[in-house]
């Protein structure tokens, strides 16, 4: 029979430092006093980001101490690589000398946040309480392992940092090179045209700006079509069958399916023309805007079959390039686009003629070919290293699970 794991209350392993929200008039961006954090609004991806300064400072996190968020969301964590001022939406905690581990203390936080989750109070704000963090419940690991722990978690920690750094680098590159391609396209000899300032006999100034010369520029309903999906009967739901991609499943770059409805597949039959496929491109038709973005997704391999259902819409090229046509979709001019088009102020929502009515640069279909070949080239690298980064994630997830109930257990001799 295995051992049965114990655990110690984090209030006797850590100090834990409750925020305070200062004052307004104490907030300064001067550079006055210490840098200030009210909640995880400034958290980076290991450490915050603030430009407000407080002084006099009430709360004081010390450095290396976990940044915890405390009201909604619970449970968000940062790394504090400083000394803050911190508000009422954080907690500080920092692990007592030869006790604990603090870098120990935030894996296992990490490991087991559903605790805090589940101790949230109120019914429109959730917060947990200086009580609620104390009596959180730590692994009663000796200090030596927790220390090896940390080491091993905090390599692959480090990993999954890079590769997050390098996703946002070929995001940058990719956003750069889709408006150069959509502005300039690519010339005879395989490479970017010269920009109009170095050769302006090259272009000509149409109704989106300056474009190539051997260019069209036409509204979206002149080089594709929106099918508009069915209004399936609410009685016909069901937990199984094929998905039902309704606009509460349409999310910035990739379907949300927290929210599933299916129908049956012999229903599903008499609906082939609403048949979704692996890279369509389909659009939220109300709440199409949101604070993460525009509601426009791409239907990857697991997200089909799905069937289209009203109030959400899928283009369909019909003078234009497939692939051409899905990452122009994508581009910060077409959404920009949307956005001047939107309507009503409870819900905004886009009609089918406002989503086709943008002017778009249409080049030749070879050189439409090119461009689409370049994009995905370069979002290959995006999407090898966001596979990379989801195996890390779970590599994590395990060893996290793995170390901290004991199940591969660390001796003291192996801490170098």
């Amino acid at each position: 029979m295995s051992e049965i794991q114990r655990f110690i209350q984090l209030g006797n392993l850590a100090d834990i430092i409750m925020g305070q929200s200062p004052d307004s008039a104490s907030c300064n961006t001067s550079n006055s006093g210490l840098p200030f954090l009210q909640g995880c609004a400034e958290f980076g991806r290991q450490s915050p980001l603030t430009n407000v300064y407080c002084f006099p400072p009430l709360r004081i996190s010390k450095s290396d101490s976990v940044l915890i968020s405390v009201r909604a969301p619970v449970g968000k964590m940062n790394w504090g690589d400083q000394i803050y001022c911190i508000g009422r939406g954080l907690a500080a905690i920092k692990a007592k000398p030869n006790l604990s581990d603090t870098r120990f203390l935030s894996y296992s936080i990490e490991q087991n946040v559903s605790f805090l989750h589940r101790r949230s109070q109120g019914s429109t704000f959730l917060a947990v309480s200086a009580n609620d963090i104390k009596i959180f419940p730590i692994p009663a690991i000796p200090y030596e392992k927790q220390q090896k722990i940390s080491s091993i978690l905090s390599t692959i920690d480090r990993t999954i940092t890079q590769t997050e750094a390098l996703i946002e680098k070929y995001q940058q590159i990719k956003a750069g090179l889709m408006h150069d391609l959509f502005t300039r396209g690519i010339g005879a000899d395989g490479q970017l045209r010269p920009t109009r300032e170095r050769s302006p006999e090259l272009y000509w100034e149409s109704a989106i700006g300056w474009i190539p010369k051997e260019w069209d520029c036409v509204t979206l309903s002149q080089a594709a079509d929106l099918i508009v999906g069915f209004a399936f009967k609410s009685d016909w739901f069901q937990d199984d069958g094929i998905n039902l991609l309704r606009g509460e499943n349409v999310g910035c770059g990739h379907p949300d399916w927290k929210d599933k409805r299916c129908l049956s597949y012999e229903r599903a039959t008499n609906y082939s023309e609403y048949l979704l496929h692996e890279g369509d491109v389909v659009i939220g038709m109300d709440r199409t805007f949101t604070k993460s973005g525009v509601k426009i997704t791409i239907l990857r391999s697991f997200d089909c079959p799905s069937l289209l259902v009203q109030r959400v819409g899928k283009f369909v090229a019909t003078k234009c390039n497939n692939l051409y046509l899905r990452w122009l979709l994508l581009s910060s001019k077409y959404l920009r686009d949307l956005i001047n088009q939107q309507k009503g102020m409870d819900i905004p929502h886009l009609s089918k003629s406002e989503i086709l009515a943008p002017f778009i640069p249409l080049p030749p279909e070879y050189e439409q070919r090119k461009i689409a070949e370049k994009i995905e080239m370069c979002n290959s690298n995006i999407q090898k290293e966001r596979e990379n980064l989801e195996k890390l994630q779970k590599q994590k997830s395990g060893l996290m699970h793995d170390l901290l109930t004991g199940k591969v257990p660390v001796t003291i001799e192996e801490v170098t």
